[in-house]
């Protein structure tokens, strides 16, 4: 029984030894750790469908939530490059236009969206006056760009997300493409450990590959129809074009994300979210597929 014993603990440590070397070359090539990544992507994505199927009101909280805490990332990574970016007021901001979507209609939803625009603009020239701080012309009005671009690139384009969970059955169609997005990850993800051979972008973003983005192809165009389908009861070929949609968008939006990153200099957004970086290192993909998602619900059922 002792040998018995011995022999079993050390198969155990060498799996374990064998399954450490495995994630450390995973995490050498993709810059993550991928079993932290995982627990804590399927720990969200649980609270995430649980608010859409069950109370569709409680999404709308918890996207309030994740928007703000995204705004005050952006905002706090946005000063550290020298630009004058006030976190309080994108918050305020940020949760008062997503925070709205789901209960105003659309012309109420753009004056809520221009009135938090103006909150900023003038929170920051306020604030300047009162520090004293010394900012000629270009650099003010970088400073008021940037803080209008934080609404627009976060709480803007998350608010579509919570205004498709509004109308009937939009609950399904915001699950479907945030599975959607998941799959164009996930088959980028795959295909480019395995096969990655050619950059798609290197000044950009250089762990991405060609081979990458056409597993991401082949996920999303199987995803989209059988998502299509079995879960917002549209055509087959809907969902070829849904697929490719969000696959444009998603790429769109991861590399336009990558851009920000490089040009301030860092590698993720903030340490929040252990094997993620950040919530936007999240919700980079998320967000411009949201726009695109209302878009096509919008001609498909109306």
């Amino acid at each position: 029984m002792r040998e018995t014993r011995d022999d079993i603990e050390r198969q155990v440590r060498d799996g374990r030894v064998r399954f450490d070397q495995v994630n450390e070359r995973i995490e050498a090539r993709t810059g993550r750790n991928l079993i932290l990544a995982i627990v804590i992507g399927v720990v969200l994505g649980i609270g995430l469908v649980a608010s859409l199927i069950f109370v569709k009101v409680v999404f709308a909280i918890f996207a309030t939530i994740i928007v703000g805490f995204t705004a005050f990332e952006l905002a706090n990574a946005l000063r550290r490059t020298g630009r004058a970016v006030d976190p309080i007021a994108a918050v305020i901001s940020a949760v008062l236009i997503i925070g709205t979507a789901y209960f105003i209609d659309a012309p109420s939803r753009g004056m809520v969206f221009a009135g938090g625009i103006a909150f900023v603009i003038v929170y920051r020239l306020v604030a300047q006056m009162a520090s004293g701080q010394s900012r000629n012309v270009k650099q003010t009005v970088s400073d008021l760009a940037t803080a209008a671009f934080i609404q627009v690139y976060v709480p803007w384009l998350a608010s579509f997300a919570v205004v498709l969970v509004s109308q009937e059955n939009g609950e399904w169609w915001t699950l479907a493409f945030i599975a959607l997005v998941v799959s164009v990850d996930v088959g980028a993800y795959a295909a480019g450990l395995s096969f990655g051979k050619h950059p798609m972008a290197p000044n950009i973003s250089p762990k991405k590959t060609w081979e990458g983005f056409a597993g991401a192809v082949v996920c999303s165009i199987l995803a989209g129809i059988l998502l299509a389908l079995f879960m917002i009861g549209q055509p087959w070929w809907v969902g070829v074009i849904l697929g490719l949609l969000i696959l444009g968008s998603a790429t769109v939006g991861d590399l336009v994300e990558s851009m920000i990153k490089r040009d301030m200099g860092i590698k993720d957004m903030s340490s929040w979210l252990p094997g993620h970086g950040g919530f936007l290192d999240r919700l980079d993909s998320i967000l411009p597929s949201a726009a695109v998602m209302f878009a096509v619900y919008t001609v498909a059922v109306h």
